[in-house]
């Protein structure tokens, strides 16, 4: 199957040329010499080749790291100055925007309307507000009792050297989370981005030099979770690991990263229960609720999932969340009609139909989908998108992550009924509630279990409100004034005035 639309010149150029590993300010090849393809989800083609570091790589990361956080001229630099780095970087992403959204349209095969409109836009504003948190981090000036004729203080100093581990599914996205207060904050960083996904994080490496980070600053390492991240979690001379993907995973990095105590943080998975009222708004609900689930083919770690629908509503609803769903235009993300594109990798497609059969089997309705996408589309990972009904609390399908376009509506009575079965999960991270009964909002809000709860909308985010889970979906905050306290330490000093 051939692209339909044509790429920038800039694209090709860079999707030809060798991919290496960013470690102290020099493009190198991996110390195995190994490499590994990235593919087109669309069409499963290669897309290019990638250096595959390992554990020898990541050491020799680590070092540039640490070499440009005691030395050279990052700790010597005022806030200021780091914060017009961060400037510098924002204005480059946004220039290159376009090339940008294609590479990661190519790479993650999400439609190019959402890399273009969404993504691209959210790192630049995410860049922008840490850059100006830079000048902002301030210790405080304690009031002490004891006796005697003391002057108290604390500083935030910055961690150290911070890991971070990004996942596939918004590649430039959560870069761009993760590299925006750490580098605020005056730490190094070695990058370890999905090796589905490495494209954008790699260009992302290019315009940090050219917008001026000293060498070391800033080290991406590109190769397989088992081996290059394993070694980054577990690196005696990281002081932070942070990571956003799957709680399986997360679980194996908070073991790897106790062998030196190191700080985690840790934006894990969801199941998230998107609740909807008979007195919402339905012309809003509906198409949310469709968002919710059908965004970046529901390979979103909020997904509104779970549908929880009112049972005198539950029959409208569903019918019209099946009839919009089989309107749902697929094909290549590059393509610009293209509403919802393939499935990351063939590994996510198995996944995904697996959840797709075992909900069948555990006595679940297909109303619409359950399939993969045929013709045209049949050497792509398309899975077409999916409404189940007849589905209990207790089923796989309501239970586990499935992080692909497939929704679990199920009704309910009352208010205290769903907030119960909402909170009937291991996860916390999103929920969804649509009702013009403000009382019944906060109610529902106040008593869910996560950490973000949005009222008549969905999947809103801004670089100034948090971000992250309760329970089983993370270990602290991504964004707003809260991220900083993950890439800081505080330091107490005593003065004796006598």
């Amino acid at each position: 199957m051939q692209t339909p639309v044509a790429v920038q010149p800039s694209v090709s150029a860079f999707l030809n040329k060798p991919k290496k590993l960013l470690i102290g300010g020099e493009w190198v090849e991996a110390a195995s010499g190994k490499t590994f393809a990235t593919l087109n989800p669309a069409t499963s083609e290669v897309l290019a080749v990638v250096a595959e570091g390992d554990k020898e790589d990541i050491d020799r990361a680590v070092r540039a790291a640490r070499k440009a956080f005691e030395e050279g001229p990052w700790p010597k630099m005022t806030p200021s100055e780091r914060g017009r780095l961060l400037y510098n970087l924002a204005d480059l992403i946004e220039r290159n925007a376009t090339e940008l959204a294609q590479l990661e349209t190519l790479d993650n095969g999400k439609p190019i309307r959402e890399s273009l409109n969404a993504d691209i836009p959210l790192a630049v504003d995410h860049f922008r507000y840490y850059a100006g948190w830079a000048t902002k981090i301030t210790g405080d000036t304690i009031p002490v009792s004891v006796p005697g004729n003391y002057f108290n203080y604390t500083r935030r100093e910055p961690v150290g050297v911070v890991g971070q581990i990004i996942p596939w599914n918004f590649p430039l996205l959560m870069a761009a989370w993760k590299l925006g207060a750490a580098l605020a904050c005056g730490n190094t960083v070695v990058l370890k981005p999905a090796e589905q996904t490495p494209l954008t994080a790699l260009r992302l490496g290019e315009l940090i030099q050219e917008a001026g980070f000293p060498d070391g600053v800033v080290n991406i390492v590109t190769g397989y979770g088992e081996t290059a991240g394993a070694a980054l979690a577990q690196h005696m001379d990281v002081d932070k690991v942070a990571f956003t993907g799957s709680t399986e995973v997360g679980k194996k990095i908070m073991q790897a990263a106790s062998g030196n105590l190191k700080k985690i943080s840790l934006e894990l998975g969801g199941k998230s229960p998107n609740i909807i009222f008979p007195d919402a708004d339905f012309s809003k609900a509906i198409p949310g609720a469709l968002m919710g689930i059908f965004f970046n083919q529901g390979q979103v770690c909020c997904a509104g999932s779970r549908l929880y629908i009112e049972k005198s509503v539950y029959d409208r609803v569903v019918s019209d969340m099946v009839d919009h769903a089989t309107k749902i235009k697929q094909g290549p993300g590059i393509d610009p009609s293209t509403q919802m594109g393939p499935l990351v990798s063939k590994e996510q497609l198995d996944r995904v139909t697996g959840y797709l059969e075992k909900g069948v089997t555990e006595g679940a309705e297909i109303l619409v989908g359950g399939e993969t996408a045929g013709g045209d589309l049949e050497k792509g990972y398309f899975v077409k998108p999916t409404v189940f009904a007849n589905v209990t609390d207790q089923m796989t399908i309501a239970q586990e992550e499935i992080f692909g376009p497939v929704v679990a509506a199920m009704p309910f009575e009352d208010i205290d009924e769903v907030i119960r079965r909402a909170n009937l999960t291991t996860y916390g991270l999103a929920a969804g509630v649509w009702t013009t009964d403000i009382r019944k909002a906060h109610r529902v809000a106040n008593a869910v279990k996560v950490g973000t709860v949005w009222v008549n909308c969905y999947n809103v985010f801004d670089a100034a409100s948090p971000f992250g889970g309760y329970k089983q979906s993370g270990i602290g905050r991504e964004m707003g004034s809260y991220a900083p306290e993950l890439y800081t330490q505080v330091k107490s000093v005593w003065v004796n005035l006598d």
